[in-house]
């Protein structure tokens, strides 16, 4: 067995206006010689054809093979660039650990691509390949590197992110990137549009009081519980019709049902923990399809709201020991979690998360998350996972 560990390479760049037939031609001027194909890439934009091919070959047919590629181009009307030389194995294998970096912007500046980038290199890791993957409502450009430490890198661009106003995203890559996840969402200004409490405190005419204890506990100046407390005593007397009138005004965040409908069709698990209440959230959650959730209960007596909450408050501890349950109802690890939240009461999941998402949240939130959606489109979490616009689009599901 042979143990020489260098090898005679060709690597040849093609160039030109795309049109059928190309890389037909170009494999069929290969075909006689007795090479090997170790490596091939080809991307189109805006009709313009880049394809990279790699070869191994006997270094006696370099020129041979250098003319006939030089006369298959004059033929095809496109630019060929090629470059023979010996190199080692290990520069041709395929590497590990990799990374995938995703960058979400609207728009997406040139100086935001180029900090990433910076970044990267000063770490030691290397881009091995760049590639959209959605370009309306929102740009997400995908980085794949080689090089770097993940837990590094991501507090390195989580710097970028916020001097460029991108949201940036790392994750490992590797067959557990494509592992079964649990995704588990907040509710209020999350998966829908609204704060549920303060529309009940707008029928009970007490929303500016609701209002300035809600923003007090949602930058965490306020212990959650004490709030809601405080909140809800503020309800007392509503009728209980009031519970429907309120299910009616609640509106799902743009992108809410695609980002559900597709997850589950990878067969992803979806679960929504609240620090509102089951009886106005309920029925929305049993029509998105999705199993798990844990919610606030209002006590009702008479027909009336008593001002008082039922059972443990579902506060920022019990969000994380939600995670956990339906992570062991649903057999995945930790690591394969995703918690999406925008305040304060979230803080806990999101940090015990294998992936923490700030949705359009609060700035504490936005600094302890892994990464952030500043979009006003929920469904942008799928490119932050790998999912592509394309993908989401023949999945059939779309934007709601």
């Amino acid at each position: 067995m042979s143990t020489d560990t260098r090898r005679y390479t060709g690597l040849i760049l093609v160039s030109g206006i795309d049109s059928p037939g190309i890389t037909q031609a170009l494999f069929e001027t290969l075909a006689p010689f007795a090479i090997t194909v170790l490596d091939i890439e080809q991307v189109v934009i805006r009709d313009r054809l880049i394809l990279t091919i790699l070869i191994d070959l006997n270094p006696d047919h370099a020129q041979a093979i250098e003319e006939d590629l030089t006369a298959c181009a004059e033929r095809l009307g496109v630019d060929i660039a090629t470059s023979f030389q010996t190199q080692e194995m290990a520069s041709i294998a395929a590497k590990s650990g990799l990374l995938h970096v995703v960058a979400l912007g609207s728009p997406l500046a040139p100086q935001a691509i180029a900090e990433i980038a910076s970044t990267i290199a000063s770490l030691s890791g290397n881009i091995e390949r760049i590639h959209r993957t959605a370009s309306y409502p929102v740009t997400a450009i995908e980085f794949i590197v080689s090089g770097a430490d993940q837990s590094v890198l991501r507090q390195n661009l989580a710097v970028v992110s916020a001097d460029q106003n991108v949201d940036i995203a790392v994750s490992p890559g590797g067959l557990m990137r494509w592992a079964k996840k649990l995704i588990v969402m907040d509710v209020d200004s999350t998966l829908i549009q609204q704060e549920v409490i303060e529309l009940l405190a707008a029928k009970a005419g007490a929303l500016k009081e609701v209002q300035e204890i809600t923003s007090a506990a949602m930058r965490g100046d306020l212990d959650f519980s004490q709030s809601l407390v405080a909140r809800v005593a503020l309800l007392k007397g509503l009728p209980e019709s009031v519970l429907d009138e309120v299910r009616g005004e609640i509106t799902l965040t743009p992108g809410a049902r695609t980002l559900v409908q597709t997850l589950k069709k990878l067969g992803h698990s979806v679960a929504v923990v609240s620090g509102g209440f089951t009886s106005v959230i309920e029925p929305l959650i049993k029509e998105l399809g999705i199993t798990h959730y844990r919610a606030n209960t209002l006590e009702v007596k008479d027909g009336a709201l008593t001002g008082k909450v039922l059972g443990t408050i579902i506060d920022r501890a019990g969000k994380a020991t939600a995670l956990r349950d339906f992570a062991k109802i649903e057999g995945v690890d930790l690591e394969q979690t995703i918690a999406i939240g925008d305040g304060a009461n979230d803080l806990d999941m999101i940090a015990i998360a294998g992936l923490g998402i700030a949705f359009n949240a609060k700035p504490a939130v936005k600094a302890a998350a892994d990464s952030s959606v500043s979009a006003p489109y929920l469904d942008s979490v799928l490119y932050l996972l790998g999912i592509t616009r394309e993908e989401i689009e023949e999945a059939g599901a779309l934007r709601k």
